[in-house]
């Protein structure tokens, strides 16, 4: 996965982490979550904050 798949990340993230709420996560948790994923393999300095902002609001339609 890349920073450009941000539903596939948003949906690894909601199986990896079921029971936390994508509202309430800090964007360096997210961060660094999205970099621990098994399949991400991207630069780590790609994950700007509009990426991050897309991937939680995939979450948190995945999470609904």
């Amino acid at each position: 996965m890349k920073w450009i798949d941000t539903l596939q990340i948003a949906e690894a993230l909601y199986d990896k982490f079921p029971d936390v709420d994508p509202e309430k996560i800090r964007f360096t948790d997210l961060h660094n979550w999205v970099l621990e994923l098994e399949d991400f393999d991207d630069d780590h300095s790609r994950g700007g904050e509009k990426v991050l902002e897309a991937i939680q609001a995939a979450w948190i339609e995945e999470a609904r």
